[in-house]
């Protein structure tokens, strides 16, 4: 679920990106840059120097959404292999009714 949820994030902000509109940190008017692996959101400079985020990981955004589009496709990867065993499951047990 946390997954999908940042996934949703990027995406989100990945295509307000594309439209030529930048997403800004509300409390700096900065464009946010960088994602903090800690809180899981991104952040701009100003905020990586902030106190709230000076001690955690950041990686440059771009990084970050690649990272969490892999992890993504693999996770789906697996729900579609499980998908194809149940659905071959359920055939046989349909054959053994039968």
């Amino acid at each position: 679920a946390k997954i999908i949820e940042i996934a949703k994030r990027l995406s989100l902000q990945a295509a307000r990106g594309g439209a030529g509109e930048e997403k800004l940190c509300e409390k700096h008017r900065e464009a946010l840059k960088l994602f903090c692996e800690e809180d899981q959101t991104p952040i701009c400079l100003v905020c990586r120097e902030s106190q709230a985020h000076r001690l955690h990981a950041v990686v440059p955004i771009e990084e970050a959404a690649e990272e969490h589009k892999e992890k993504f496709q693999a996770h789906v990867q697996i729900l579609k292999d499980r998908r194809e065993n149940l659905l071959g499951l359920k055939v046989a047990e349909e054959g053994k009714s039968l």
